[in-house]
C-alpha cells in the first residue's frame, strides 16, 4: 500500500495492492512521508473507500485537522454504538457539520434546534451518541457546546446509517410531527410534559404513520371498529380529523382513514 497523496497529518490517499485508491486515517500516518511511500498498516486505524475524494479533500483544506479528528472519533463511536458500519458520505456531512458547529460557537452564534424534542424520542440511539459528542466537543475544544447540537449531529447519523432515509426527508417528516403535535395540543388546550408516555406514543406513532403514507403497509381497522371510535371518541376523533385535514393542505400528505382512528386513540390517550 503506497502513499498516493497527502490530506493532512491524519489522513491521505493511498494506493492499495489492487490498485484500488483508498483514504487511510490514522494519528500522525503522513508524518514523513513522501509520495510512493510504502504505509505501514500498523499505523492506519480506518481504512475506506470514497467515492467523493475530491470532495473530501477540499474540505480537509479549508477546516482545522483538529475538527476533523473529533469529527471522526465521533463517527467510530457512532458506529461502534450501533453496531454498523455508517454510509461513507458521513465523513463529509457530519466533519463539514462539525467544523462549522465549533467555529459558529466560538463565534458566540448559537442555534437552537426546534426539533430536539422529537429528535430525542424519534431517534433515541443517534441522541445518545449526539450527546457523547457534545461531551467529547466540549472536553476537546474547551467550548460550551449547547445540547441542540445534540439533535442536529443526531440527525446527521440517522441519514447515514446504510438503511437510513434522506436527510431532507427526515427533517420534513420531523417538522411536520411537531407541527401535528403543536396543533394538537393547542386544540385540547393542555400542556403534556415530553416524557409522558402517552405524548412519546403519539409522537412515535405519527412519525411512522408519515413513513407508511403512500406506502402498502398503512394499518388496516376494521370499518366497525372505526366507527366505535368515532362514536366514543367524538372530540378526539374531531381533532384528528382538523390536524390531518390541515397537513394534507400544506404539504400534500393524505393519511387514510384507518389511520385517523390509530391517531384518535393516541390522542384521547393524552387526556388520561
Amino acid at each position: 500500500m503506497k502513499l498516493k497523496k497527502k490530506l493532512n497529518n491524519n489522513a491521505i490517499l493511498v494506493i492499495d495492492d489492487d490498485n484500488k485508491e483508498k483514504v487511510a486515517i490514522g494519528n500522525g500516518i503522513a508524518f514523513g512521508k513522501q509520495k510512493n511511500d510504502v504505509i505501514n498498516k500498523d499505523k492506519i486505524e480506518q481504512l475506506f473507500v470514497m467515492k467523493e475524494n475530491e470532495k473530501l479533500q477540499q474540505l480537509l483544506s479549508r477546516i482545522s485537522e483538529e475538527h476533523f479528528l473529533i469529527s471522526e472519533e465521533i463517527i467510530s463511536y457512532a458506529e461502534d454504538y450501533l453496531g454498523t458500519k455508517l454510509n461513507e458520505h458521513i465523513h463529509i456531512a457530519l466533519t463539514d457539520h462539525i467544523s462549522f458547529a465549533i467555529e459558529r460557537i466560538q463565534d458566540g452564534i448559537l442555534l437552537p434546534n426546534k426539533l430536539l424534542n422529537e429528535i430525542k424520542i424519534l431517534y433515541r440511539d443517534e441522541y445518545e451518541i449526539g450527546l457523547w459528542a457534545v461531551q467529547h466537543i466540549q472536553n476537546k475544544c474547551q467550548i460550551d457546546v449547547p445540547i441542540d447540537e445534540a439533535a442536529h449531529i443526531a440527525l446527521h447519523i440517522h441519514t447515514m446509517k446504510l438503511q437510513g432515509s434522506d436527510y431532507k426527508q427526515t427533517i420534513k417528516n420531523t417538522s411536520i410531527v411537531r407541527e401535528m403535535i403543536q396543533s394538537i395540543l393547542a386544540k385540547m388546550n393542555v400542556t403534556i410534559k415530553e416524557d409522558d408516555i402517552s405524548y412519546q406514543r403519539l409522537v412515535t406513532h405519527l412519525h411512522f404513520a408519515l413513513s407508511r403514507v403512500g406506502q402498502y403497509e398503512v394499518h388496516q381497522m376494521d370499518e366497525d371498529m372505526l366507527l366505535m371510535i368515532q362514536e366514543k371518541f367524538p372530540k378526539s376523533y374531531q381533532i384528528t380529523k382538523e390536524v390531518t385535514y390541515g397537513i394534507t393542505n400544506k404539504y400534500g400528505v393524505e393519511f387514510p382513514e384507518s389511520e385517523l382512528g390509530y391517531i384518535t386513540i393516541h390522542i384521547e390517550r393524552l387526556n388520561k
